[in-house]
């Protein structure tokens, strides 16, 4: 549809809401393919430079935050690798790269960012076997980084850990592949069941709505806007 369609769709929804919202443009790793985005209205915006070497992913970075303040918006950058597992994803690469405090440090006062995605041993996609944060490592990076952190990789994550994580200085935490396999499952479940598609989608919809919550609650932030 585009992001002009989507944007629109998006603020009517959001709309309807009683709490603020945000729209968000996730891993991109070309200035350009936000330019439009930002131009429809998205308000946040992430440019993942995280396979560049750290000068090229600086001074991609800056590029990207400097664009997307001139709209209003915010910008998410991200230092150190997040690999993947599973099939559930197509964002990060094969392997993981663990943050260094000290360069992203130096990465947010070079680039301006809004919040930054680090690497403590998550990864994208479904975890196979319980991933291993390392926590000393987290604490670490909460206290030479003034900006929010991003947890890339919820999606599996027991919630001892997550806790742990948000307690430690973690801001935000992202899942999609749970919620892609929720609507896949359902889509799934009535294929053979519903003939018509929009009802179809509509039990899609209702299933991702139900874990989204879920995971609010899990996160603690059920009921806070």
């Amino acid at each position: 549809m585009g992001p002009r369609l989507y944007a629109a769709i998006a603020r009517e929804l959001a709309s309807w809401a009683d709490v603020p919202l945000c729209l968000h443009l996730d891993h991109t790793g070309r200035v350009e393919h936000l330019l439009p985005h930002l131009e429809a209205g998205f308000t946040s915006v992430m440019l993942d430079g995280s396979s560049l070497p750290f000068d090229e992913n600086v001074q991609l970075t800056k590029r990207a935050v400097d664009l997307a303040h001139s709209f209003g918006a915010s910008c998410e950058g991200e230092l150190g690798a997040v690999g993947r597992v599973g099939r559930e994803t197509i964002e990060g690469g094969r392997s993981s790269d663990l943050t260094d405090p000290d360069a992203a440090r130096r990465f947010v006062e070079l680039t301006g960012v809004d919040a930054l995605a680090v690497s403590i041993g998550n990864a994208h996609g479904i975890y196979t076997a319980r991933p291993r944060f390392d926590f000393g490592l987290l604490r670490r990076l909460s206290d030479a980084v003034p900006v929010p952190l991003v947890l890339h990789g919820g999606s599996g994550t027991p919630d001892e850990d997550l806790h742990r994580a948000i307690s430690l200085g973690m801001c935000k935490v992202n899942v999609a592949s749970e919620l892609a396999r929720a609507a896949t499952a359902e889509l799934t479940r009535t294929d053979r069941e519903v003939g018509w598609p929009p009802f179809r989608y509509a039990a899609a919809k209702s299933a991702v709505k139900r874990l989204a919550a879920e995971w609010m609650r899990r996160l603690g932030s059920a009921g806070k806007a």
